[in-house]
């Protein structure tokens, strides 16, 4: 037998709607990546990015366990001197909760030049409209 490796011809791309409303963020994470990478598809290749598209929409309403919303820091530089700046998930949840799914999803997939082709298949809004209704979404649970 000869092991099947995917072509750029064969990429068939689906679009998926999943709604976030009362999903714990780290479970609803781990789904996204599965889809983004392809893992959900036979045709599976490690070397190539043959993920769907994926629209969440309710992104403010998502759920953390523990004490995760006043114990868990976000941590960026600035690029000048002293700039190590820090932030919580409570805060960041309640300023910009699409970029608190989009981190959690972006640790779960490669770093390096495929996983930032799969990050762009990503659709992130924070209520329940998005202009993607011409794409014939599938809705999972």
């Amino acid at each position: 037998m000869k092991t099947y490796s995917a072509k750029a011809d064969d990429i068939d791309r689906k679009w998926y709607l999943i709604d976030a409303e009362g999903k714990i963020l780290g479970r609803l994470a781990t789904q996204i990546a599965k889809i983004l990478r392809g893992k959900n598809k036979p045709t599976y290749t490690p070397s190539m990015d043959l993920g769907d598209y994926v629209v969440v929409i309710n992104a403010e309403k998502i759920r953390v366990t523990g004490n995760k919303l006043k114990g868990k820091i976000y941590r960026y530089h600035t690029f000048y001197p002293g700039g190590l700046k820090s932030v919580r998930l409570e805060t960041l949840l309640k300023r910009k909760p699409e970029l608190v799914v989009k981190k959690a999803i972006q640790g779960m997939i490669p770093h390096n030049k495929l996983g930032r082709a799969m990050i762009k298949k990503l659709k992130i809004y924070k209520g329940s409209e998005h202009p993607h209704q011409a794409q014939k979404l599938e809705k999972i649970n």
